[in-house]
């Protein structure tokens, strides 16, 4: 299934998305979180008249960093023995077609497209491979957007993960979906008719697969329902500019836009 939290004229709801891609997709209402019993409130509304959200909750985003060996090389980096975590805030959280706003501090804004993994009900705290993979609700589309050079200077990567709208989130949840090896595009552009290719890797490439990163996270802390970890992102990250649009896409999930705009 696909899960998407979206606001139409009666407020904010989450819904199943139906119909196949190249169709007129339409999202039927649920009466309650995803991580619920599905039940339909016979509310339906034509995607295009409604306007998607971030599709969950998070208390938390852990992002992963230099889990591609290639993104790992182009920033003159080593693979890490052990993955490399960081937090994002929940408020550098945005969902398709908002905008990603370039803060004053910063010279250099550059793009992270990445698989995203979002916890379920069940949570995660200590939990083997098994435990990891049971605890997994769905996938949906990341960007991690950062502060290049402000990563370079700090000391930690708190300031260049976290301004607000450096989280893109979306289009919507998928369940059920075999990650071991998608396809992930960015895309970069001001024409939608002429948009440059950036980035293109396959997740089989990771250097820790998704159930290592849940494991291990968990064992550092405790992964609450609605949780969001980035998996990390291939080569070929880039600056953004004002103007720019970022379109990223992985293999059986959708695609995720959002604006660049400045905050000047």
């Amino acid at each position: 299934m696909r899960f998407a939290r979206f606001v139409h004229a009666g407020g904010v709801s989450f819904g199943v998305v139906e119909g196949a891609e190249g169709e007129g997709l339409t999202i039927a209402e649920i009466d309650s979180i995803p991580f619920a019993k599905v039940q339909f409130t016979g509310q339906r509304w034509a995607l295009a008249d409604v306007r998607l959200l971030a599709p969950i909750f998070a208390s938390k985003v852990i992002g992963v960093g230099r889990n591609y060996a290639d993104h790992a090389a182009e920033l003159g980096n080593a693979v890490p023995k052990e993955p490399l975590i960081f937090l994002k805030p929940s408020t550098s959280v945005i969902g398709p077609n908002d905008a990603i706003r370039l803060p004053p501090q910063s010279q250099r804004v550059e793009e992270e497209a990445e698989l995203a993994v979002v916890i379920g009900a069940s949570g995660a705290r200590r939990v083997d491979r098994a435990g990891a993979e049971a605890a997994i609700f769905g996938y949906t589309i990341g960007n991690d957007v950062t502060a290049r050079d402000l990563q370079r200077s700090d000391p930690q990567w708190t300031r260049a993960k976290g301004f607000d709208s450096f989280c893109p989130i979306g289009p919507w949840i998928v369940t059920g979906l075999d990650v071991s090896d998608l396809e992930i595009r960015c895309e970069v552009g001001r024409n939608p008719d002429a948009m440059e290719v950036r980035q293109i890797g396959r997740t089989k490439d990771m250097v820790f697969d998704v159930p290592t990163l849940v494991s291990y996270v968990s064992h550092v802390m405790t992964l609450l329902p609605g949780d969001i970890i980035l998996t990390g992102t291939p080569a070929g990250v880039s600056e953004l500019t004002t103007g720019d649009t970022v379109s990223i896409t992985v293999q059986g999930i959708g695609e995720l836009r959002n604006p660049v705009v400045s905050l000047e």
